[in-house]
């Protein structure tokens, strides 16, 4: 591998390190994660299926999505194969992922690994999730305390504890808020500039945190927003025939970004033992797009699935989409949002190295 500098190093060592020291060993002699269960929360870049069970055009439960995963079939991730969170979850010893919670598999001693309350469509401000009918993180919260009742019942009182505070909680979201809500609605966009919305986004986030903190949660990672203004969605959309990245958008993400970096600043000093930390994706999706040979790609304008230019649904991206490629791992998106399995392991790199602080 060709590392284009020392922080691009540094990450990688640091990557290594961390597989080094979060797996165990039991006197049986299997692997454990030091982690004992990852609960995700979240939008279409985490929920592995929830959709599948609500009323929404936004699902993924049907080929051509998961055609490179586990037995080559859907399950509600929008991907091709696995998401950076199951990456990051094979990262940590776990030998199976945590089930969607609307999923009957989220029941029993599957509890035990955490579970997964993500939506696609979903965002921070509650009317981005009542436009597509997804699950608005309020309620994903409840699924929460649902979740902890469950697994006192199925684990005991003192398991379920250790379970929820020695878990690592994952938030993935925002993406929505502004490519599927705050670009394409005019009145949103009289009502607050790009700064004042994202400002309006990371406050919710922060009471987001602090709630979960309020319920047990000590180990929390976010993600940072992506290049918005590089998704081929956007660049078709708001590109004007332009083949390049949509800069306004890419410092819309930018300053979201800087802002939820304070915010966490913030949190830390406010939440004691709390132990929260930023994974950045914005660079390391946004230097694969700048010169994706680099790193082994051929595409970086275009999804593998159907025309790669404007799906965002299952409307478009479906069993005979026209045009789906044969060779997914040469695209860095698998449809015009959502990154294909071969950028997810590049973004989970990023994610481990940066989640040294948590579950170190």
């Amino acid at each position: 591998m060709n590392y284009k500098s020392l922080t691009d190093l540094i990450s990688a060592v640091g990557a290594v390190i961390l597989m080094m020291t979060i797996i165990t060993i039991d006197h049986t002699g299997n692997s454990q994660a030091l982690v004992p269960a990852i609960m995700t929360f979240g939008d279409s870049s985490v929920d592995v299926g929830n959709n599948n069970y609500i009323h929404t055009i936004f699902k993924a439960n049907h080929p051509p999505y998961g055609r490179d995963f586990i037995n080559r079939r859907p399950t509600g991730r929008f991907c091709n194969g696995k998401l950076a969170t199951d990456l990051t979850a094979d990262t940590l010893g776990f030998k199976t992922y945590p089930k969607a919670y609307l999923s009957p598999e989220a029941s029993g001693k599957n509890l035990f690994i955490g579970a997964n309350f993500a939506s696609a469509g979903s965002g921070y401000d509650v009317k981005t999730s009542k436009l597509s009918h997804a699950i608005p993180l309020s309620q994903q919260l409840e699924y929460y305390k649902e979740y902890q009742s469950k697994l006192r019942k199925v684990a005991g009182n003192k398991k379920a504890e250790s379970i929820i505070k020695d878990g690592l909680y994952l938030v993935s979201s925002g993406n929505s808020d502004f490519v599927q809500n705050y670009y394409v609605n005019p009145l949103l966009k009289l009502s607050y500039s790009p700064q004042q919305y994202s400002s309006y986004l990371v406050n919710i986030f922060y009471n987001f945190v602090k709630d979960l903190y309020g319920l047990g949660a000590r180990k929390i990672g976010v993600t940072s927003l992506p290049p918005l203004g590089c998704l081929p969605v956007t660049i078709t959309l708001f590109g004007h025939h332009e083949e390049t990245c949509v800069e306004r958008m890419n410092n819309d993400a930018q300053d979201f970004n800087s802002q939820m970096k304070s915010a966490v600043a913030s949190l830390k000093k406010e939440l004691r033992g709390l132990k929260i930390a930023v994974f950045d994706i914005y660079k390391p999706l946004y230097d694969l797009i700048r010169i994706p040979s680099d790193h082994g790609f051929a595409e970086a304008r275009k999804g593998c699935c159907g025309t790669g230019t404007i799906e965002t649904t299952s409307l478009l991206c479906h069993p005979k989409s026209v045009g789906t490629c044969r060779n997914a791992t040469e695209y860095i998106f698998w449809d015009s949002v959502h990154p294909s399995q071969s950028t997810n392991q590049i973004l989970a790199e990023s994610l481990i190295a940066a989640g040294i602080e948590l579950v170190g």
